[in-house]
């Protein structure tokens, strides 16, 4: 029988550690890395690679999973797999891997700085003093905290991050998640309410909701007129979940007060994008996963999950539930 095969795809072999690849050895797994630019490199490098280990690369296609006959899983560093043919792989009996728990404390972290650099105005007087002026008025006097409703659109780990940190500010908190009970919400402290409701009734709004089919565009002008007029809407989840042009308008035509995002439709964005010339809005370059921890957490969580597929476990987390792995998983 032919030795078990790990091709990480998108690094070359001098960026991985040295105790990840004595780890892999260690485990009697063959371990690989490549920088693959296309399908066609990666089905060179792993047509017979057992787990393909996508960093965050966008080169795994629908159709090119025909040309990995052996995988059994695919591992995604990071939480989102919108990059990854979930469906289709799925459709082959691949396992679809990811690794959340790398980057779920510095994304509800930066959620939350998000929402206090927009509603304190801090990245706005930042650039006012740099600019040389010193002076209060820049000040806000807009918003405060305390005895608001936070609303949130999904409830999966970051989210529930968010829900336990803000709960010091004696916050009501709303959650919309079609997939999660109203049991387990309250349970933390927080009330289901539908999409409708929690953007009517929030004061903030964060959005943590996986990019899907069903949440493209999740968020568009229909929702965002919903929304009240003091309300501020921050976005750490993937750009495409809200109508970027739709939100351009609420934000110049007053349907919201301010936004926070740390992701974008485009990245980067076009330098004529018209919300980087607008004040109520502050944008940083989809950094939010970033920590002093996080690099290790996603090398140590994606090879446990390949070690786990080789000793014939499911790993830790995974997206496609209704799976039929090749390899029979316990």
């Amino acid at each position: 029988m032919s030795p078990f095969k790990v091709v990480l795809m998108d690094r070359d072999l001098n960026s991985v550690p040295a105790w990840v690849v004595q780890t892999f050895a260690d485990h009697d797994i063959v371990f690989d890395a490549r920088k693959c630019a296309s399908m066609a490199e990666v089905a060179a490098c792993a047509a017979d690679a057992d787990v393909v280990w996508n960093w965050g690369s966008r080169t795994i296609t629908a159709e090119g999973l025909a040309a990995l006959p052996q995988c059994a899983a695919i591992i995604r560093t990071g939480s989102g797999t919108d990059n990854i043919p979930v469906e289709a792989a799925t459709q082959r009996g691949i396992v679809v891997a990811n690794t959340p728990e790398a980057h779920n404390d510095a994304v509800s972290d930066h959620a939350i700085g998000l929402l206090f650099a927009v509603i304190r105005h801090i990245a706005l007087m930042d650039r006012h003093v740099r600019a040389g002026v010193w002076h209060h008025a820049h000040a806000n006097r807009h918003w405060h905290v305390r005895g608001q409703t936070l609303g949130l659109v999904g409830f999966g780990l970051i989210a529930r991050l968010v829900a336990k940190k803000m709960s010091g500010f004696e916050m009501t908190i709303l959650d919309y998640d079609p997939f999660v009970s109203a049991e387990v919400m309250a349970g933390q402290g927080v009330q289901a309410a539908s999409l409708d409701e929690v953007l009517s009734k929030s004061d903030f709004v964060s959005v943590h909701c996986p990019l899907n089919k069903d949440t493209y565009h999740l968020i568009g002008e229909r929702e965002l007129r919903l929304m009240k007029p003091g309300a501020v809407l921050i976005n750490t989840s993937r750009g495409p979940v809200i109508d970027e042009p739709a939100l351009a308008r609420a934000l110049t035509e007053g349907w919201i007060a301010a936004a926070g995002v740390d992701v974008l439709e485009d990245e980067p964005p076009a330098p004529d994008n018209p919300l980087l010339k607008l004040d109520n809005i502050v944008i940083t370059p989809h950094a939010a996963g970033f920590s002093d921890e996080d690099e290790a957490l996603c090398w140590k969580l994606s090879m446990e999950s390949a070690i786990a597929v080789k000793e014939g476990h499911w790993p830790r987390s995974y997206v496609n539930r209704s799976v039929k792995p090749r390899l029979s998983l316990a």
